[in-house]
């Protein structure tokens, strides 16, 4: 039964302890293997694989990289804005009264 105004629920698989998880996670593997429909990678094939996930986090790395420079290089060439506020602030009086 779900809790209300927690956000957190008693109720589905991760609700699960992992123990639970594992178990019934495994009988579906075993069940796909029976049916013959389960997907076993060659050894070939899971290289392929490793080497698409290492050059996709390689780019999402450069393109992070060049993005935090741009906006290094931006915050060098574009000093802060004063706010009128801030910039009134050296107008008055030490008691910020006029």
């Amino acid at each position: 039964m779900a809790t209300r105004g927690t956000g957190t629920s008693n109720r589905g698989f991760a609700s699960m302890d992992p123990e639970k998880q594992r178990t019934i996670a495994a009988q579906g593997g075993r069940a796909a293997h029976a049916q013959g429909v389960a997907h076993e990678f060659d050894s070939e094939e899971a290289r392929a694989a490793g080497r698409k996930g290492g050059q996709a986090r390689s780019s999402r790395s450069a393109a992070s990289r060049a993005a935090n420079l741009a906006n290094a290089d931006r915050d060098i060439q574009d000093p802060p804005a004063v706010s009128p506020m801030h910039a009134m602030s050296d107008e008055l009086p030490r008691g910020g009264h006029l």
